[in-house]
């Protein structure tokens, strides 16, 4: 019987023949070859691919493998030295599948029969200015209370929704009304159909409903404007529709051809004529998309779920998409495992219009990225690689280190630009966040953007940040314990944030030279819940293990699930064994309670913070 040391040796010497043919001048991908046998290569291959453009069995081509030291089966994936070698040994000359640019897959045309074409739902979008009533409008319609989860009661992330009127469907797009969204707000315009614009009538137009009326009209959407908080006293529609009318949207009661509907998100007044308008308009404009096509559409926004993984929501543009479908999503792809909508009803298939939750891409993709349903899930695959390829960041150029409170002193330095990697929460949140830091250019000095992903604050980002001289901003996102004590020796600056503009402010105000904080959260230590104990009167107490640092009575704390913030709040109590305790060191366990919060889970990490004056 033949030992390995024979197949080594067999194998080896394959190699030596292989590299002699490929220092000839045979063309690689000539058809005509000198033996007129060819094997069309394929990534990933498996053992019976091989097997079958080769020609021969699944026994013979095992029989193969294993004389070169190869034991597989024949589902499995080969490399592609392994396969040359095979096909050489079989007298075949191997070529690579020769693909056209397929990274513009989603950008090619497809004609669609007249008579396969059926109408879908409006796609509807909210603009308008911070504070303006865009959520809290949406919430009237679908029943539901989005603001008073939200930091500081403006939307931090866009979603999307669909709701029935009078037997018809409409899909409302919520974007977020800060002037930090603006990128965000022109995505979901150029996604749209019809515009809703929310402009408060106490408040009048101002700068960010320009904006939205500006994206609107480069989307060529048609705009309904929703004067919202008529219950106000000191409310004035019509100096609302004057405002609007010099920028064109005049009232149709005055000439124009512009919708105004009066309405009290609040109070739900004026929702139904709202409603009924948008259902005209779509009847008057009549959508339609061809149901029995592959889907496309675009991503509206995506995240990376402990217990699902990526998790991102579509809106079909035109097809159906399946539970099983391939699907090329930006740069990624995956096979959707599961669909569910707002109500976390689950679907097997998505009609077009129809904006879902779906499961199963590979890595998690920018919202706004296009996404198409591909048959072959080698293809799709071999599309995003092809794509994730042609976008790889270069070298980093090196700049001096830098932090918020410093900079301003050292502009005399010829310090023109500031290097920030951002982590945060959702994908959708960064994108908007990068695109308003780098439009900041004040006096010569702007921002760049060394990294921008969703995820925990890790060591891989303090070592990047060392490199570049960067300082890290966190969007809803927190280091452990190890990563800023690492920070804190590598002189990293790492900055936490849940509001949006907050951070806006603090990087102007470092780039004027204005940054001068009252005070400075200072983190004096981290716990990790190891039991839960449910007391009726008390609430949830978690058994704790204090890992870092210390606890004292009456401190901040942050709920950590998997680096992500869940709650921030302060400790309600704080004791060692049955007795109340001012302070908890490290290495001891404890019991603690949060205010308000109960939904503490085994494994959650509590950051405990003080606040001290500068």
């Amino acid at each position: 019987m033949m030992t390995k040391k024979y197949y080594r040796e067999r194998t080896e010497s394959k190699k030596v023949i292989k590299e002699e043919v490929r220092r000839t001048n045979i063309p690689k991908k000539k058809k005509e070859s000198i033996t007129g046998k060819v094997l069309t290569y394929k990534p990933n291959m498996t053992v019976s691919e091989v097997a079958e453009g080769l020609n021969i069995s699944n026994a013979a081509i095992m029989k193969k493998l294993m004389e070169l030291g190869v034991l597989t089966s024949i589902n499995q994936v080969i490399d592609r030295d392994t396969i040359e070698l095979v096909a050489v040994d079989l007298g075949f000359e191997i070529e690579d599948e020769v693909i056209t640019d397929m990274t513009r897959f989603d950008e090619m045309v497809f004609e669609d029969k007249q008579e396969d074409l059926v109408s879908r739902p409006p796609i509807v979008t909210v603009m308008g200015h911070v504070d303006h009533g865009k959520t809290t409008l949406l919430d009237t319609i679908r029943n539901t209370r989005v603001a008073k989860g939200e930091a500081g009661g403006i939307t931090q992330h866009i979603g999307a929704y669909q709701v029935v009127v009078n037997d018809k469907k409409i899909t409302f797009i919520d974007t977020p009304g800060h002037a930090a969204f603006t990128e965000m707000r022109a995505r979901g315009a150029q996604t749209t159909d019809i515009v809703v614009l929310v402009v408060a009538a106490d408040d009048g137009p101002m700068p960010q409903t320009f904006e939205a009326i500006d994206h609107a009209k480069s989307a060529k959407a048609p705009i309904i404007v929703a004067i919202n908080k008529i219950d106000r006293p000191n409310s004035n529609p019509d100096l609302v529709k004057t405002e609007l009318s010099k920028v064109g949207l005049t009232p149709e009661d005055w000439g124009g051809d512009t919708p105004y509907v009066s309405i009290s998100a609040l109070k739900a007044e004026g929702i139904d004529s709202l409603l009924e308008v948008i259902v005209l308009l779509a009847e008057i404009e009549d959508y339609k998309a061809n149901p029995k096509r592959l889907a496309t559409g675009v991503v509206v926004e995506a995240k990376l779920d402990k217990g699902r993984g990526v998790v991102a929501t579509l809106i079909i543009e035109n097809g159906t998409l399946k539970v099983g479908d391939n699907i090329v999503c930006g740069n990624t792809y995956g096979k959707i495992r599961s669909m569910t909508d707002g109500t976390k009803t689950r679907y097997r298939e998505a009609l077009p219009s129809q904006p879902v939750e779906v499961t199963g891409l590979m890595e998690v993709p920018l919202a706004g990225d296009r996404f198409v349903a591909i048959e072959d899930e080698r293809q799709a695959r071999q599309i995003s690689e092809e794509r994730a390829s042609r976008q790889r960041e270069g070298e980093i150029s090196k700049q001096r280190k830098a932090s918020l409170q410093t900079l301003f002193k050292q502009q005399e330095d010829a310090l023109n630009e500031l290097n920030l990697i951002i982590k945060g929460d959702t994908q959708g949140t960064i994108e908007a966040l990068k695109t308003s830091l780098e439009k900041i250019d004040i006096e010569g000095l702007h921002v760049n953007i060394v990294r921008s992903s969703v995820g925990a604050i890790t060591e891989s980002d303090v070592n990047l940040a060392s490199a570049s001289e960067a300082i890290i901003i966190g969007f809803n996102v927190r280091p452990i314990a190890m990563v800023r004590d690492m920070a804190k020796q590598a002189k990293i600056e790492i900055r936490l944030y849940n509001v949006i503009y907050k951070i806006l402010e603090d990087i102007e105000a470092a780039l004027k030279g204005m940054l001068a904080p009252e005070f400075e959260e200072v983190v004096i230590g981290q716990a990790e819940v190891r039991e839960i104990f449910k007391i009726s009167r008390l609430g949830t107490i978690a058994g704790c293990y204090l890992s870092d640092g210390y606890a004292t009575r009456n401190a901040g704390v942050r709920v950590l699930r998997d680096g992500i913030v869940v709650y921030e709040g302060k400790l309600a109590s704080l004791k060692r064994f049955k007795d109340d305790v001012r302070e908890v060191k490290q290495g001891y366990e404890c019991g603690m309670s949060v205010e308000n919060f109960n939904d503490i889970k085994e494994g959650d990490i509590f950051e405990l913070f003080i606040s001290k004056e500068v």
